[in-house]
């Protein structure tokens, strides 16, 4: 039997985004996965491949390239590809392209979070970043909110201009604070070294969500924001100690460890706990998830042929 190449275009259109949450939770219920980190360097050049393993599910390796210079020469700086093996003889059983891959699993993370801990009726969904992972997120939250209304803000805003123009009915921010006011569901993704949200200006009952910060030196929200939020993450292993979104308020004492209140290995505890309360999601990726993707998608390709 031939092994399985899916490419983006043909796993884009099998999709579901409230499905890869339930997938997701599924794989959740599973034993706890087992994962690890490769990276390789030449000068600026990187491969990285991130590997998992669920008993009952499988293995996926990701590996992904990334070349700096491509963009030079009118290619794209990341590539890759997963490999997803059987859990039972371990075989190959099909290659995923690594952009379809990314794209779900980053969005549809924090899309799980947001249906348990964002507010009752949540209408106003504020996106801040305006990049790849903004798109993916105005598809992922619109079919898990479909009666939301969208508005972007960028610190450059011919950008937010850009991604805005793409989804009709999505608005332009310029004055943030009043933009995160006016918010129920608050969405970062940006590549921000220094807090862009401020805890001052989040009102009672918000759901914060964060997909940026991704190492040590990273935050996207300030102290006032960690400490006034219940705070969730989607795996203890892949934020703390390694995101600075979590570890340095962690280190400086405005939190402590038991104010993390649950990963998704205790999905049962996402929820909220009053209608003023303020919710905190930190999406931290991992390539346990990685594998929870690949496999739907791989089902999801099954069913269709």
């Amino acid at each position: 039997m031939s092994i399985p190449s899916i490419s983006f275009q043909q796993g884009e259109a099998l999709m579901d985004w409230i499905g890869l949450t339930e997938a997701m939770v599924a794989g959740h219920a599973l034993p706890k996965a087992e994962v690890g980190d490769t990276f390789l360097y030449r000068g600026s050049d990187t491969v990285l491949s991130r590997a998992a393993w669920i008993d009952g599910m499988g293995m996926a390796v990701k590996t992904a390239t990334i070349f700096p210079g491509n963009p030079a020469k009118n290619l794209p700086m990341v590539n890759g590809g997963v490999c997803l093996y059987s859990d039972t003889q371990g075989t190959l059983e099909a290659l995923v392209d690594f952009h379809l891959i990314t794209k779900w699993k980053t969005a549809g993370d924090s899309l799980l979070a947001a249906l348990r801990l964002a507010p009752e009726g949540a209408s106003r969904i504020l996106i801040v970043g305006a990049g790849t992972v903004g798109a993916s997120l105005i598809e992922a939250f619109g079919a898990g909110f479909p009666d939301a209304g969208f508005t972007v803000w960028n610190r450059t805003q011919a950008s937010a201009e850009t991604l805005a123009a793409r989804y009709p009915g999505t608005a332009v921010a310029t004055d943030l604070e009043a933009a995160v006011a006016e918010a129920d569901i608050i969405l970062t993704a940006t590549m921000s070294s220094e807090p862009v949200i401020k805890g001052a200006w989040l009102r009672p009952g918000q759901h914060l969500n964060m997909i940026g910060a991704y190492k040590h030196d990273m935050r996207e929200a300030d102290d006032e924001a960690i400490r006034r939020s219940k705070l969730y993450v989607d795996s203890f292993e892949t934020t703390i100690g390694h995101i600075g979104e979590i570890e340095t308020p962690l280190q400086t004492g405005v939190i402590g460890r038991q104010d993390i209140l649950a990963d998704y290995y205790a999905i049962g505890a996402f929820k909220r706990g009053g209608p003023d309360e303020i919710t905190l999601f930190k999406n931290g990726g991992g390539a346990h998830l990685d594998l929870m993707t690949s496999r739907y998608v791989l089902d999801r390709w099954r069913a269709a042929q």
